[in-house]
């Protein structure tokens, strides 16, 4: 079953003034993303001098980029991710203390879940999997080493336009536990807290819709209604746009009255065909009550073949949920 829309209808008379629009559309994204991490306290297990070292990090950073696709709610993502943290080693004096660092290349499959999605503000949660390189150096050695990779994600994006989103998430990110070849080849715990920007690019999102201007001198009076997603009763406002369409009825005395429905292209064209005819027959009925003769108008459906903007199929335009209202 369709799920509605959060757009709120409006009802305008011609010029039709622009209407509040969806941010967000599905298609394919990139962006690219920096921030800081945290490694977690953690200790050396070290059979080469029979002792367990603990290691202290020091804040590091994070660097990226990622490309997707967004279905307007769930969105699906590929993530490439470079990780570096430096640390102290302590030994407890069985040998002096020694730096030592640790970075990651990761590729990552993340599954995002938006909150919201379309509005400006799009809070979001998160998880991935993949696998990283880690590269572990001490002592004088290094060593690399292939580890499962995970984390969880918690943030919230702004919708810029529906081309430009920012996000700013925090993570929780680990690996399997990776070697040091150094101390006669030891293991540790690679857990870490992230802090991360990013910024994305979606490909192929309509541009806003500006609105129509009124013809200079318009040949009958006209009015617009327009309605929520996959729905045709009439809201307040609605209500109120149609009593001023029986109104200027009523004023030119005989006139002929066309109501012709509109739809939006998010649904299978039959479907949206008859959608289109409720919409106009509501309006109808919404004008035989104050006072319209039902003899004096003509109903019509468009479906989605007449929109007011043009979008590629599927998507939720809320111009182009509408009836035109004609008086001749």
């Amino acid at each position: 079953m369709k799920k509605l829309l959060a757009v709120a209808a409006a009802v305008v008379v011609l010029p039709i003034a622009a209407q509040a629009q969806t941010l967000q559309y599905p298609g394919f994204y990139a962006g690219l993303e920096g921030g800081g991490n945290y490694m977690f306290q953690t200790t050396l297990n070290t059979p080469g001098i029979g002792s367990t070292a603990n290691i202290y990090p020091n804040i590091g950073w994070s660097a990226g980029g990622m490309v997707g696709y967004d279905f307007v709610g769930p969105r699906v993502e590929l993530e490439g991710r470079y990780d570096y943290n430096s640390a102290t080693v302590s030994t407890g004096g069985i040998i002096p203390n020694f730096g030592a660092s640790k970075d990651n290349i990761t590729a990552m499959a993340n599954l995002y879940y938006d909150f919201n999605a379309g509005g400006t503000i799009v809070p979001y949660i998160g998880a991935g999997a993949g696998v990283a390189f880690v590269h572990t150096c001490g002592l004088g050695t290094c060593g690399d080493t292939t580890q499962f990779a995970y984390q969880g994600i918690v943030g919230v994006g702004y919708n810029i336009d529906p081309s430009w989103r920012v996000n700013l998430d925090g993570r929780y990110y680990g690996t399997t536990s990776p070697t040091f070849n150094g101390l006669g080849g030891s293991s540790y715990q690679n857990n870490n807290i992230l802090a991360m920007l990013s910024l994305q690019y979606k490909f192929g999102a309509p541009t806003v819709a500006v609105a129509a201007p009124a013809p200079a001198a318009p040949a009958a009076p006209s009015f617009i209604v327009f309605f929520d997603w996959d729905r045709s009763n009439l809201s307040a406002q609605a209500l109120n746009t149609i009593k001023q369409a029986a109104g200027s009825y009523k004023t030119k005395g005989s006139a002929r009255v066309t109501a012709t429905g509109h739809t939006d292209k998010s649904g299978p064209e039959s479907y949206n065909m008859a959608l289109s005819l409720r919409r106009a027959n509501t309006v109808k009925d919404a004008l035989v009550r104050e006072g319209v003769p039902a003899t004096a108008i003509s109903v019509i459906g468009k479906g989605e073949t007449q929109p007011l903007v043009q979008t590629a199929d599927g998507v939720r335009e809320p111009q182009n949920r509408r009836v035109e209202i004609v008086i001749q």
